[in-house]
């Protein structure tokens, strides 16, 4: 069984699973400047061009792909494991994306298109509306043929 002393000895010699503050900082810097370079587009380029607003919903959406795959790359360790590991958590990441995005495209599909399934859909559409207070007047006999009416 090792002794603190001797565990602390260990790590004061370098094994390897040393801090290294080089990729520390490395790090820092590229999320630094993808987080800024969103910034600067979202707040300050993208305003100014509404017709491009597409595009540059485009533009965010990778540099905010490109940091979390730096995140995930950095922090989760997964930039330096064999590609068998990578895929085998990459894989449902992408099942997992191309799931909600189905949902959410199937969704607004039946959002758009559930007026015309509804069977009550045009007979509510034809319905005359009226204000409040008003009531709807037969047309086959108007108010000065009526008898009795008060002139």
């Amino acid at each position: 069984m090792e002794t603190f002393e001797s565990v602390k000895a260990k790590h004061a010699e370098g094994d390897g699973h040393g801090f290294d503050k080089k990729a520390v900082m490395r790090t820092f810097w590229v999320l630094l400047i993808i987080t800024v370079l969103e910034l600067v587009v979202g707040m300050f380029i993208a305003p100014h061009f509404h017709s491009l607003k597409l595009w540059f919903n485009v533009l965010y959406i990778i540099f905010t792909l490109a940091k979390a795959f730096y995140i995930v790359a950095e922090f989760m360790h997964l930039g330096h494991e064999i590609k068998n590991m990578v895929m085998t958590i990459a894989v449902p990441c992408l099942l997992f994306i191309w799931f909600i995005t189905a949902f959410l495209w199937d969704g607004n599909s039946y959002k758009n298109l559930k007026n015309t399934y509804d069977p009550f859909y045009k007979e509510q559409s034809m319905k005359q509306v009226t204000k409040p207070g008003e009531h709807l007047k037969p047309n086959h006999a108007p108010e000065a043929e009526k008898p009795g009416a008060l002139h």
